[in-house]
């Protein structure tokens, strides 16, 4: 017992170094200075540091099985589109309704692109994502799949 309490107080001694704050202060010349020593003859501020944020592991496996899952789909689509190409060329069929809501995807994905480099509050900037990539998924899948 005694043994084990000796032990616990060495690794909190050894370990309070990792709980020292840091402190920022500003020289004469304007350069800000940070330092995890408080300093003696300037005048500082402690800087509160906020807990790293984590993502947990079962999102990044998540979001791997929806990649594969569009990759599957897309190895599909193409295989099918191979087949529908070959017998439209066959028949001599252009759609030109297709053309037209192909165009419409690309006047659509102009539109979020210009939004987006305009600039943006984060809600905005994540809903703008969205529709980008659903129409640009659309496009791939009806026009340039095909």
């Amino acid at each position: 017992m005694p043994g084990t309490m000796a032990l616990f107080l060495l690794s909190a001694l050894f370990s309070a170094p990792a709980f020292a704050g840091v402190y920022s202060w500003t020289d004469d010349q304007g350069v800000v200075h940070f330092t995890d020593t408080q300093p003696r003859n300037q005048s500082h501020e402690t800087v509160t540091l906020k807990q790293p944020s984590v993502g947990s592991m079962s999102e990044n496996l998540e979001q791997g099985r929806r990649v594969n899952t569009i990759r599957k789909d897309i190895r599909q689509s193409l295989k099918a589109s191979s087949s529908r190409t070959r017998s439209r060329s066959s028949t001599g069929l252009a759609s030109a309704s297709n053309d037209k809501q192909c165009a419409g995807y690309r006047k659509r994905l102009a539109r979020i692109q210009r939004q987006l480099r305009a600039g943006y509050s984060n809600d905005q900037g994540n809903r703008l994502r969205r529709q980008r990539r659903s129409v640009s998924q659309a496009l791939s899948r009806e026009c340039l799949l095909q």
